[in-house]
């Protein structure tokens, strides 16, 4: 089982960036998918980004393509999300979830992070 904890989100403006990250504990992260999750209010958990087991392959949303970009780092246990480019219907709570393979549906996902807020100013 492996623990995760999402850090990086806050206040941005419109255009601006912010880089997320995933910090996980225990021994077995580098034998996990981890994917990027987000839930705005009002709104159902929508797939963010996913990125394989060694960091190879990535999947992304069609709404964060050419803005986002996910990678990891196995020796420090941490998955990131670079956002670029951010718009106000970015704005959402943002989790990291370990997953079966590149996929984008949530509920084959577990290990579920706290959040981490982000919001876009526009």
């Amino acid at each position: 089982q492996v623990q995760l904890v999402e850090s990086g989100g806050g206040l941005v403006q419109a255009g601006g960036s912010l880089r997320l990250s995933c910090a996980a504990s225990g021994r077995t992260f580098s034998s996990h998918v981890i994917g990027w999750f987000r839930q705005a209010p009002g709104k159902e958990r929508e797939f963010v980004a996913a990125i394989s087991k060694s960091g190879g392959s990535t999947y992304g949303a069609d709404s964060v393509k050419g803005r986002f970009t996910i990678s990891r780092d196995n020796a420090k246990n941490t998955v990131y999300l670079q956002m670029n480019s951010l718009k106000p219907e970015d704005t959402a709570v943002y989790y990291c979830a370990a997953g079966p393979a590149l996929v984008d549906n949530s509920r084959l996902y577990n290990s579920w992070g706290q959040g981490t807020q982000v919001t876009v100013s526009s």
